[in-house]
């Protein structure tokens, strides 16, 4: 659920181990990871979780299973453990050869029909949706008396069972935890524009900056906590199905699909802060026509259906009271747009430093072009803020907004001049690859 509290969080928190009833598949995610906790190798060190598949793990019957909390456990573990099978090969290959090669192409019955039958009761696609399954339902609070932050979280499954893992992780799992402000202020924000009451919107814009701000300084935290030569260490197990080159062929679902399936795999795209904030602002038209867009479009569909039904209700609402029509002239709306700008900044920063600077593989683990999917998101907020910096009057605002806005303003010039340079010069060293899109 969406809600004040939890965000979009679940209402309670994850399960952190099966019921017995489970057994098999517990005792074999927990001797999956390549490093265990006790320092010995885990099945995925040395190529052997297929066969432990095959041999230990059970087809169990999920379907009398009602509990939401424990078919979202379930819904995690199976994806974990499909997306551990299914690349089991190229984490092998890349860590001998630095190539990928290919993934298994048939996901065995065990994992499959009761992963399908989970995802159907949950409106869920049944694969690799880390964003999902993973920041969302993979950790444990060690103190449920303490907020939902860093300190006090725990992973609950690993790939690799590395400190740049888990950090890698719960920092997401962190910023997440501070979207139930950004939820009621999305709300107030909403009603003070419908009610046409400056006060209560130019406070609501300040509430959402505040808030924005926290999640931004939050995203920071991922330099020192997950570093970023070890990233390339667990990132083969959160690429999809769809647009990789390790499954040219899609894959079988043994019991489910005779026809191959193609699923994206983890992306921020299928995060919901930044979306909320775009659809709040009215950014989300002004993206461009164009198939990076469209492919933007294809991961809404990968989140959870309640998170789906509250922005499409934010888009709808934010339309139909012009939130943007209506905070055009206000130095606060162009402050909560330099707070996308610095995320999806970041973001770009990030998608530079950890996988470019380590890796050719010309897409990203959600199967867009590694290259151009971010500077397209990116783009769009900075050309949308030069616009609105245009029809700002200055004789309106008091010396220190002129100041802050004068700011920003020439921060996104210089951020808009260097994007265009780098897209350009990076689309010359990934070649053709980056204007193959499939959406």
């Amino acid at each position: 659920m969406v809600g004040y509290e939890n965000g979009f969080l679940p209402r309670q928190d994850p399960l952190a181990k099966l019921p017995y009833r489970f057994y098999a598949l517990e005792n074999l995610l927990q001797n999956m990871p390549i490093h265990l906790p006790d320092g010995r190798e885990g099945l995925l060190a040395n190529g052997q979780l297929g066969d432990a598949v095959k041999r230990d793990l059970p087809q169990f019957d999920v379907s009398d299973i009602t509990d939401q909390r424990l078919l979202s456990a379930l819904f995690g573990d199976y994806t974990f453990l499909a997306s551990s099978y299914l690349l089991e090969p190229c984490d092998i290959m890349y860590r001998e050869k630095k190539d990928y090669g290919l993934g298994r192409e048939i996901l065995p019955k065990n994992i499959a029909i009761p992963l399908n039958i989970v995802a159907n009761k949950l409106n869920a696609f049944p694969f690799m949706e880390y964003a999902r399954s993973h920041s969302l339902y993979n950790y444990q609070r060690i103190d449920p008396t303490k907020p939902i932050v860093y300190p006090n979280l725990k992973l609950v499954r690993a790939f690799a069972g590395t400190a740049p893992e888990r950090g890698f992780i719960l920092v997401h799992v962190s910023m997440v935890a501070r979207s139930g402000n950004l939820i009621k202020c999305t709300m107030e924000t909403l009603e003070a524009a419908q009610e046409k009451d400056r006060v209560k919107f130019n406070n609501a814009l300040k509430n959402l900056i505040d808030t924005m701000n926290s999640i931004n300084q939050e995203m920071e935290t991922m330099w020192e906590r997950s570093n970023s030569e070890d990233y390339l260490k667990f990132r083969t197990f959160i690429m999809g199905s769809k647009n990789q080159p390790m499954f040219p062929n899609g894959v079988i679902y043994e019991g489910v699909s005779e026809k191959p399936l193609f699923y994206r795999g983890e992306s921020g795209a299928t995060d919901s802060m930044i979306p909320c904030m775009d659809n709040l602002l009215q950014i989300t038209s002004k993206l461009p026509n164009n198939p990076l867009t469209e492919v933007l479009k294809d991961f809404r569909k990968y989140r959870p259906a309640n998170h789906k039904e509250f922005l499409d209700f934010v888009q709808r609402r934010a339309e139909e009271v012009n939130v943007r029509g209506f905070a055009i002239q206000v130095s606060l709306y162009l402050a909560n747009m330099d707070q996308i700008r610095a995320f999806r900044h970041r973001h770009w920063n990030f998608t530079k430093e950890y996988v470019i600077k380590n890796s050719k593989h010309p897409v990203a683990t959600g199967g867009s072009p590694i290259v151009t999917w971010l500077p397209n998101q990116l783009g769009t907020i900075l050309d949308q803020m030069n616009k609105i910096g245009q029809t700002i009057d200055y004789n309106k605002l008091t010396p220190e907004n002129k100041i802050i806005i004068d700011e920003i303003i020439n921060k996104v010039d210089a951020q808009e001049r260097v994007l265009k340079r780098e897209v350009k010069f990076l689309k010359e060293q990934f070649g053709s690859s980056q204007d193959r899109v499939v959406i």
